[in-house]
């Protein structure tokens, strides 16, 4: 009468175990290289170099305007390249804002391999090479590397869009039958970093997004007291939350 009980236990485990080894393979969705110029991309970019405190060198795109105000460093999501932040890039730079996007370790044909640990030395690299005030845009995962940053160094304002309670919280709601808070190796506590962040912060969330539940983001813009922006109907990764007017607006709002 044990055995299907016995194999029932032995399945559970050998998938926590896989999910374990693998977990990272289920956070991190990075695109490779190679990239095009920054200044095929936009024209007048320069191209930079980031140096780590770790000792790799990450490549990233400066868009620099002589007289703007500000400086806003994208810090992106799990997913993709900095291509793919191109569009808001040009948004921002239409709008008097200079614009640095990078991509971190292991994204984009960048060296190395995305942990929370890795992705906080590509932030701070990243802060390294601006002069002059600058603004944090984070979307969804970098939403919690912005307010990471946010708790090191204070920005003049901080946008997070989609942000998330924490890396458990959001795996808890995809993964209800696993032990995620109890197997992840990596944490992102955004809600428990972001109320010691005393800055300008707007949060910003689709309705209908299907990858972070819209009342994790309205959690965060709680302990943030933060200016809340909610575009109805939107999901993750639709255009008017990744480069929309609204997105563009809340930038400029905390200049």
């Amino acid at each position: 009468m044990w055995r299907p009980v016995l194999i029932a236990v032995a399945v559970v485990v050998t998938i926590v175990a896989v999910v374990f080894a693998f977990q990272r393979k289920l956070v991190y969705f990075p695109s490779p290289g190679p990239l095009p110029s920054a200044e095929e991309v936009v024209p007048g970019g320069r191209d930079v170099r980031l140096v780590t405190a770790d000792g790799l060198l990450l490549d990233g795109w400066h868009f620099e305007l002589p007289d703007a105000p500000a400086t806003v460093i994208v810090f992106p999501g799990n997913g993709g390249n900095r291509l793919g932040r191109v569009p808001l890039a040009r948004e921002l730079i239409s709008r008097g804002l200079s614009v640095l996007l990078f991509d971190y370790r292991g994204y984009g044909g960048n060296p190395g391999k995305p942990t929370e640990e890795g992705l906080t030395f590509d932030a701070r690299a990243a802060l390294d090479l601006i002069d002059g005030p600058v603004i944090y845009f984070g979307e969804s995962l970098g939403a919690a590397v912005a307010v990471e940053l946010a708790t090191y160094r204070a920005p003049l304002g901080l946008v997070l869009r989609s942000p998330f309670v924490s890396l458990a919280a959001v795996g808890s709601h995809h993964y209800p039958w696993l032990p995620v808070k109890m197997l992840l190796q990596d944490k992102y506590p955004l809600v428990e970093r972001v109320s010691g962040v005393d800055v300008p912060t707007v949060v910003l969330l689709g309705t209908a997004d299907s990858v972070v539940p819209p009342a994790q983001s309205r959690e965060v813009a709680t302990a943030a007291r933060a200016r809340l922006i909610e575009i109805s109907g939107a999901d993750h990764n639709d255009d008017v939350l990744l480069s929309g007017p609204q997105v563009v607006d809340a930038v400029l709002s905390v200049r």
